[in-house]
Order: structure tokens, then sequence, then C-alpha cells
């Protein structure tokens, strides 16, 4: 299809609608998305027609720790109270920095005047109400939650937040420092050809997590790399099976991200990547094997309901005492450390798996970065088509601000987007055992700083993370094709890939 005779940013809604609506799949929906040059990363992808887990703690709303700056209040009502009346529009899909924003918005109202509305929905539902609202220049929202690979679509249609602060002096917070603001998630989230399209807002990454118990009874020390990792798992799930115990636990569903997000680690962490410099499909080169094969006989070790499951399963067989090796989500700790937790203070944190040595970047395509954490991060935009603009940039301003940013990892459980809110002295108090710890967060900062890693940067990757490739991986692991051959896998996945690339002009 050509998009000289019908607009773009239409056809994106249309489509996005129509998902929403459930009036075509969500493999229809991939593939026109990717026609139109529109990607998720791996993350979103898999939240399509879902909401995202909550595992921060809303009951410390309220507490004198989550009390508000009075510089800040004083601030909001000096700059905000002149668009007393005003009220602005923010829609995002349910990530803990939006969950938490929702809860303490009137800590921003009652200074100011200014009415916020956070439209929580689907990720596909925010995606065609952004595009909806820049198609016509509509300026029914007033910022947008961008997923990290919308960034480049919607760059044309955002104020540039760091250069607004220079032109809107009057406006400007006091101390709201943009050299507080992790260096490598500006560079990865927010910026395009030169410009920051918004502020960084969110970064689930993965972390190694271990029950500290599990491995003191079996006399094993912390794995460092994927081998102590594998003899780990084999040797607890040899002792522990009968227990109900294995050694890890997978999120390996068929035809579901999270199993694509499991292999790439795998791949990456055998020394190859998904694609190479030619831009073609290397999963199925020795490395890629190598990895697969690895994720097999890790699969073995694991409980059987892990190739039925997503993340969330993965959590609820970490939080059961199921498993005792996991390398997946940071978001997962606080859950571990509820208020009713059976496994409070058992698990630890730990840097990620090291592998063979990373593939450099000069011999992979599409952007992709092979490292030793996935991540999944997004950016908060503001409209330039905002009838509300500058009340929006105040909002904008204390909701990424270093008191509010710190409060709401403390409140949601999430990875802080600030150097400060790591060493903020309330963040420091909360790392220890109990509800909204804060005693990964430690662990987290150096694996942002050392290991993040990002998949490859193209419109089809979203369509491939979610069907060939776990289709395929989930039919290999289930028994159903491949006769346990991880290379007729991933032969076949490649075969499938490097058409579809072809036939894109990619």
């Amino acid at each position: 299809m050509s998009f000289k005779d019908y607009d773009k940013k239409t056809f994106i809604a249309d489509v996005a609608r129509d998902f929403a609506a459930r009036r075509i799949s969500k493999r229809d929906f991939m593939k026109k998305m990717a026609l139109a040059g529109v990607g998720f990363s791996a993350f979103s992808a898999g939240l399509l027609g879902n909401q995202r887990g909550f595992r921060g703690n809303l009951g410390l709303i309220g507490t004198e720790a989550m009390a508000q700056d009075a510089s800040t209040t004083q601030w909001l009502k000096d700059v905000g109270s002149k668009f007393k009346g005003t009220k602005i529009r923010y829609t995002s899909e349910a990530t803990p920095p939006t969950v938490v924003l929702d809860q303490i918005k009137k800590e921003f109202t009652e200074p100011t005047g200014i009415e916020v509305e956070v439209e929580i929905v689907p990720l596909e539902q925010v995606l065609a109400k952004a595009t909806q609202d820049v198609q016509g220049q509509l300026g029914t929202y007033d910022l947008y939650y961008l997923d990290q690979s919308w960034v480049a679509t919607f760059a044309q249609d955002t104020i540039d937040p760091m250069q607004y602060y220079k032109d809107k002096p009057d406006l400007a917070m006091p101390g709201f420092d943009w050299d507080d603001f992790s260096k490598p998630l500006v560079e990865g989230l927010a910026m395009y050809d030169g410009k920051m399209v918004g502020i960084p807002f969110d970064i689930p990454i993965f972390m190694l997590m271990y029950r500290k118990d599990i491995l003191e009874k079996h006399g094993i020390a912390v794995p460092t790399t994927v081998d102590e990792f594998t003899a780990a798992i084999k040797k607890i799930t040899e002792a522990e099976k009968a227990n109900g115990m294995y050694g890890t636990g997978l999120q390996a569903k068929s035809g579901h991200y999270s199993l694509n997000c499991d292999w790439t680690q795998m791949v990456w962490n055998a020394g190859g990547s998904i694609f190479g410099a030619d831009k073609k499909f290397k999963g199925n080169d020795a490395a890629g094997i190598e990895g697969l094969a690895l994720y097999q006989e890790w699969a073995k070790n694991a409980p059987p309901e892990s190739l039925n499951s997503t993340w969330d399963g993965q959590f609820q067989m970490m939080a059961s005492g199921q498993c005792a090796l996991v390398q997946s989500w940071d978001e997962f700790f606080p859950g571990l450390d509820g208020k009713d937790s059976k496994v409070q203070g058992l698990w630890m944190p730990a840097k990620p798996l090291i592998g063979k040595d990373l593939r450099p970047k000069s011999e992979v395509g599409f952007g992709e970065v092979p490292n030793r954490a996935h991540q999944g991060g997004s950016v908060l935009g503001l409209s330039k088509y905002s009838k509300n603009v500058d009340a929006a940039w105040v909002f904008m301003q204390w909701a990424c601000s270093k008191d509010v940013m710190t409060r709401c990892t403390l409140i949601g459980g999430f990875a802080p987007m600030r150097l400060s809110s790591f060493t903020d002295p309330r963040v420091n108090e909360k790392a220890v055992v109990g509800p909204g710890t804060t005693r990964h967060l430690e662990m987290v900062k150096w694996i942002i700083d050392n290991d993040m890693a990002s998949e490859p940067d193209m419109p089809l990757w979203a369509g491939f993370s979610n069907n060939e490739i776990p289709v395929n991986l989930g039919k290999l692991l289930t028994g159903q094709d491949f006769g346990g051959d991880p290379k007729k896998c991933m032969d076949t996945i490649a075969a499938a890939i490097d058409a579809a690339v072809a036939d894109a002009g990619l």
C-alpha cells in the first residue's frame, strides 16, 4: 500500500481502533502497523490487549514520607495558579508511574487549580488516541505516553522539553536539573535526530534474582555466568523437585513476546545477535543455535507451567516457592517482598548473567544492541498541538521532578529515571525487607549504566517478536514440531523473517 493517497496517520489510528474493538486479530494489527512503519518494543507489544501488572505499594500515599515538599507546593501556586480552571489531558497504558500520578494528582491540582484527566487504557488505544490527535492536530491530549519505538514517528509532533525549559524561564521549575536524568536512558529512549522528544518515564529491565536460602542450603555460590547458572539450576532441580521446587522458572508461553525476550537474551549471551550487519536473521547461526539449545536445557529444569506462562506466571512461580533462580524483570522484586508474600526477604538481586563475548555493534543490524539485560522503556512527551501547552508544561515538570519521581518510585516499585532518586534518603530507608522495598535499586542502577540491551529498531520487529519467533519456539519446546532440533526451528524462522524483510525493502 502507498500512503501517498491515504494518510499514514489516519491509517494507523483506524487500524489501532479496529484492534481495540477486536475487529482484527493481534497478528493482523502487527502486520498493518509494520506496513505503516510503526513498531513496538517487545515489552510493550506483549501488553497489547492487556493491562500491565502493578506490584507497588499504594498504601504509602498519605504517609509523612510521601508528603509533597513545601517549596514545590509554593512554586505550583506561584506559577501554576495563573492557569486556574484549565483542564489538561494525558493518556497512557497502566505503567507504574502513571498509576501513581493518577493517585497523587490532587497535590498538583489543589495549589494550581489545573484539573488533570488521566486516561489509563490498553496500549493499542493509547496509540489510536495519540495518532488521531496528531493527525488532525486536534490538541485533545496535552501529553503523550510514547513507547520507545514510537519516538521517531511522533518526533515532529512533540516539543523538545529541554529547549522549552530554556525558552520559558518564567515557567521553569527551579532545580529541575536535566543532568540528573540517567544519560543511558536519555540517549536510549528520548533522543531522535538530535531532538529530545520527551522525558524518560519508565524502564523495566532484566536482572538476576535468587533465593538465598536455597542456594545456601545446597552450598551453591550466586552464579555470575551462564554456565554457573545452568549447573546451579540442575543441582537444585535434582535435589528439590520432589518438594515442588525447580531450579528456575521461565516465561516461555508459545506465541507470546515473553518467550521472545527470554530467547533473545540467550542469543546475546551466546555471543550472537538477532540480525547481522547484512540485515539477515542470525538466530540460526552457531551462536544462535547454542543459545536456544541451552534454553531447552533450562526448560527441563523449570516447572512444567513455564511453557504456558508469560511474566505474570513467572512471577507467581517465584512468589509461590516453585523456583530458586530467575533472570527477568526488575519490577517483580517489590512484589516478592509484599506484606502477604510467602517468600518475603528470601529473594536477592544480582547482576545479569555473563555469557560469551558480546557481538560488536558493527556486526549487527537495525540498531540492535546486544547486552546482558533486556529493557522496555518509554517517555512522556509534550504535544505541540496542545491548547493548554503552558499548563501542561507545568504539570510535566512537576510529574518528572526529583521529588515526584522519587515518590513514584517508592510507591510504584519501578526503576527511577533520575540519578538523585537512587540516593534519596527516603529510597535508602526502604532498602530493607518489606512492602515497598527498594533494596534492589542499587543493582538496577548498575544494570542501566552497564548492561542495558536494545532489540532491533524496525517496524517489522513487533510482528516477528510476537508471531514468527515465539510461535515456532513454542512448537519446539512443546514437541509439536522440529523433533527437538533447534537448528530446524531457527532455519524455519530465518526463512520467514528474511523473506518478510526483503519484501518490505528494508
